[in-house]
């Protein structure tokens, strides 16, 4: 007789802050789950695509040259006139930098450091450059140029075809 029931009612108090204790953190755990699962295993890369249905990783400039590929050799990346001569462009959705060191020889390298991870910021005065360390890098062969990075950009595919830069 001690402890049981509230006058009137057939349940403790102790059950009612245990239900709702176990309520609340089986919410918690559900909406964990959710998160989890509706990645497919990887980044907000996914998780975009797959709500969305589009290409999430566009940028306003490929978005407006008309992105999408028609070839499925993946996707455009620019027009060959939109990388500069002596200089590159960086495509950070692609985690790609494409580079054209002389007029019609263009070079893709990745756009992540190798000394830290950083995405790469830049290409000018004949560098890819870092914008986290300093690191700098041959727009020719991805060489190291200066800075705390001790390995070169590894290469990416890419492939030229008329006017187009497409990833390979």
């Amino acid at each position: 007789m001690t402890q049981s029931a509230i006058p009137g009612q057939g349940t403790t108090r102790r059950a009612v802050v245990t239900a709702a204790g176990a309520a609340g953190l089986a919410a918690t755990l559900a909406a964990c789950g959710k998160d989890d699962d509706g990645g497919s295993g990887g980044g907000g890369a996914d998780s975009a695509q797959d709500a969305g249905g589009a290409q999430p990783s566009q940028s306003a400039s490929q978005s407006a040259e008309g992105g999408q590929s028609g070839g499925g050799d993946g996707m455009e990346l620019a027009k060959t006139s939109q990388i500069p001569e002596g200089g590159g462009m960086v495509f950070k959705d692609h985690k790609v930098v494409v580079t054209q060191p002389k007029a019609g020889d263009f070079k893709a390298f990745s756009s992540i450091c190798t000394h830290q991870g950083c995405s790469v910021g830049d290409v000018s005065g004949g560098t890819i450059n870092c914008p986290c360390h300093q690191s700098k890098f041959d727009i020719t062969d991805g060489s190291v140029k200066g800075g705390p990075a001790q390995k070169p950009l590894p290469g990416a595919q890419i492939k030229v075809q008329g006017s187009s830069i497409w990833m390979a």
